[in-house]
């Protein structure tokens, strides 16, 4: 893999006070500048410095930044020349400006860039007066001529078609429509020795049997030329495994070393994810440092294979191709990839954190998960969130930044996106979490209209080759034989509940998936005033927050069906609760029964882990900042690495009826399971009943095992709902708990509750 700096060496850092102004035509000049907070966004600027109604998220608060789409935005700074020693530059480095900019110092052009994720480094030294003027002048959001915003249609996301700017900001069916502009990223003064290293990349082979690593070391700089090196490799107790120096006679130079048997990496569930330090110090010919890079590097091999047993399947001419390979394998082993759909945790990019993103990736490790999919319609994360998932044992895969579109084969387009893909691979690629790339989401299907001829993904596919060829690329999710959706608990569309069309599918790997839930009670009464509360009406903050209309009719709060199941509402509580069980229960089902599809099944990933502003109704695990909801308990138990698992295939029952359900010992771990005593209860109105017991007889590693299949008829019951209860006996973490709805004998059967 190759590396970049996580931190920078020897240079001095010099911050900024910044400013803000806005103006219609780009030949003006603000009339009023306001200060501005760098990192942020132009919107966050301007609601407190005009009084804007806060906070943003309130209500219908975000209508407030509509009119800024088309303006101009300035930023500027001043300060005073700093002294510079003669060997000494000064540089404008910025990690992110968001979307399209121009920079000027002291009134003089000095670059244009379109793309919010390709660094910016400028040498402002020959340039400097005593007193110095910087601007950052932001352009317009990019929009497509005639394509406007049509609440409950998806014309708006094509205004992203021919820019790497993320879709989700012209809104989404969990986002407002809110495009974010502004120095979203850390940017500052910095000044450098005129020697200076411009990057170190890192690469390595290991070997097939992981016993050695041929290392490559590659050391670009400026006017490095005459200056000596140092190289070494730490582990993580801070023991040097590899030492190299020498003298620096160009430009460019390249180490080789090979690592005996270096500890591997791996990710949660399977190991321990094992990082070295990499640090390289440069000297000048007094043989002082003068500048130095240093990076965690993880030794890992990631491969995408075919998942077992789709080479054998039957072939009946004539005969097309097998679906795609879609089982991970690291280090030589399949894993089952558990995870989720991260999307960016705050809407504006430049708020968020390196608190932030540990606090929800240490929740995406506490779930059991272990692989994150970064969806195309959003941000390239910051740094620290790639730092924390090689240090967290996280793998990513990591999609551009195109979504739901039909990307042109335009040059224009093509350009940018070039720029902006090369950018994010070279900054990324040194990461040990990195599992795959992806061109895009949903881009091979009737809305997104793509296909492998797309220059576009011939462009992403071609990149990732040359720079980082030994991850894995595929050109979309999902491919053939992936599956995205279904995204309700009950599909009236389909007539069935997830509880009867997952088991009947056969996907090589489920990379979409969800079903809805309302926040938590006091996270609704944060953000919708009181008397629009209850009940949930269109109209309101509750369908700006995507209750009503935001998917298909009445999604995401899928009114009809709660009151099919559960009667009249009468209370939010009630709401609240009803919503949040099905939401619970259905994913839970949809992660063990994914689980029980392994060996063919290779992955679960539901959409998606967290919102970036208050949804009122979402398939989220996490309401926004980060409250979790009951489903993120109920997923973090069908996650667990071993566990009893029960599949009954639906979720209303009447009195009388025979209950089925099929009984397995569940385990994604390469450790056997020893025999275990597992008993079955029924509980309802307080009481246990006792149904069955199985004596499982252990299985090897990496193996699921299936039991008897349970009947009972089921009795009377006071209470509406009933829990079955997997008992393994002795081992309460392996244990797991069933809600279902019970119906009297004389409750009516209604279209929702087909068997």
């Amino acid at each position: 893999m190759s590396s970049q700096p996580i931190n920078l060496l020897h240079e001095d850092l010099f911050a900024l006070e910044w400013e803000l102004g806005y103006h219609k035509d780009a030949g003006l000049s603000p009339d009023t500048w306001m200060p501005a907070a760098v990192p942020g966004a132009v919107q966050l600027d301007v609601m407190k410095a005009e009084n804007y109604k806060q906070p943003y998220w309130y209500g219908d608060n975000c209508k407030q930044f509509d009119w800024m789409e088309d303006y101009f935005f300035t930023y500027r700074t001043a300060f005073k020349k700093p002294d510079l020693e003669a060997d000494q530059r000064l540089f404008f480095h910025s990690k992110g400006i968001d979307y399209s900019y121009e920079i000027y110092f002291n009134g003089i052009f000095l670059y244009a860039h379109e793309g919010m994720f390709s660094y910016v480094d400028l040498d402002l030294t020959d340039r400097l007066q005593e007193l110095n003027e910087l601007k950052v002048l932001i352009l317009p959001v990019p929009k497509i001529g005639g394509v406007e915003f049509v609440p409950g249609t998806d014309t708006y996301r094509q205004n992203a078609r021919e820019s790497a700017k993320p879709a989700v900001g012209y809104g989404w069916d969990w986002h407002p429509r809110l495009v974010t502009r502004g120095i979203w990223d850390d940017t500052c003064l910095l000044v450098k020795n005129r020697s200076h290293l411009k990057n170190v990349s890192i690469s390595y082979t290991l070997n097939d049997t992981f016993t050695y690593a041929d290392i490559s070391v590659v050391i670009e700089g400026l006017a490095i030329a005459g200056s000596s090196y140092t190289w070494r490799l730490e582990d993580k107790w801070g023991r040097t495994h590899l030492e190299r120096r020498g003298e620096l006679t160009a430009d460019e130079k390249t180490i080789s070393a090979t690592l005996e048997n270096p500890e591997l990496w791996w990710p949660e569930g399977y190991g321990e994810p094992v990082l070295y330090r990499s640090e390289l110090t440069l000297f000048g010919t007094d043989n002082e440092s003068i500048d130095g890079r240093s990076s965690k590097l993880g030794f890992r091999k990631v491969s995408m294979v075919m998942n077992e047993g789709e080479w054998d399947k039957p072939t009946v001419f004539p005969t097309s191709r097998n679906r795609a390979p879609a089982c991970l394998e690291i280090n030589g082993r399949s894993i089952f990839a558990k995870g989720t759909n991260w999307v960016h945790p705050e809407i504006f990019p430049g708020l968020i954190t390196t608190e932030i993103y540990r606090k929800h990736i240490e929740l995406a490790k506490g779930a059991h998960f272990n692989l994150l999919r970064v969806w195309g319609g959003g941000i390239t994360n910051k740094e620290a969130f790639f730092d924390l998932c090689d240090e967290l044992g996280l793998l990513v895969w990591q999609e551009f930044p195109l979504a739901c579109n039909n990307y042109p084969d335009k040059q224009s387009y093509l350009y940018v996106l070039e720029k902006e893909a090369t950018s994010i691979i070279n900054r990324i690629k040194q990461h040990a979490c990195l599992a795959i790339w992806s061109g895009g989401n949903e881009l091979f299907n009737a809305w997104g209209g793509m296909t492998e001829q797309s220059l576009a993904l011939r462009l992403l596919n071609s990149l990732c080759y040359q720079l980082d060829s030994q991850t894995p690329f595929i050109f979309t999710s999902p491919l053939y034989g992936m599956g995205h959706g279904s995204y309700l608990f009950f599909d009236s569309k389909t007539g069935q509940e997830v509880l009867q069309w997952m088991p009947a599918s056969d996907k090589t790997a489920y990379t979409e998936f969800g079903v809805p839930g309302l926040a938590n009670l006091d996270v609704l009464k944060s953000f919708i005033p009181e008397d629009e509360l209850f009940p949930p009406k269109r109209g309101t903050a509750w369908e700006l927050h995507h209750a009503f209309g935001a998917w298909r009719h009445d999604s995401w709060l899928e009114l009809p069906f709660l009151k099919a199941y559960f009667g009249e509402i009468s209370s939010l509580e009630s709401l609240v609760d009803f919503s949040q069980l099905t939401q619970a229960e259905g994913l839970k089902f949809i992660y063990e029964e994914a689980r029980r599809q392994r060996p063919y099944c290779s992955m679960a990933l539901n959409w998606c882990f967290q919102e970036p502003w208050p949804t009122a109704a979402n398939n989220s695990l996490i309401n926004w900042p980060d409250t979790l909801k009951p489903a993120y308990y109920e997923v973090a138990n069908a996650c667990r690495p071993v566990l009893a698992s029960l599949r009954a295939r639906k979720f209303v029952w009447h009195e009388g009826e025979q209950f089925k359900a099929e009984l397995f010992i569940l385990n994604d771990t390469y450790q056997a399971v020893e025999p275990k005593q597992v008993k079955v209860f029924l509980n309802a109105d307080g009481q246990d009943m006792h149904l069955t017991s199985w004596d499982f007889l252990g299985s090897e590693g990496f193996k699921n095992a299936v039991g008897p299949l349970l009947e009972v008829n089921l009795p009377a019951m006071q209470n509406a709902r009933f829990r079955i209860r997997v008992e393994v006996l002795g081992e309460v973490e392996l244990s797991s708990e069933y809600v279902f709805l019970f119906k009297a004998r004389d409750a009516p059967h209604t279209g929702y509750f087909r068997d």
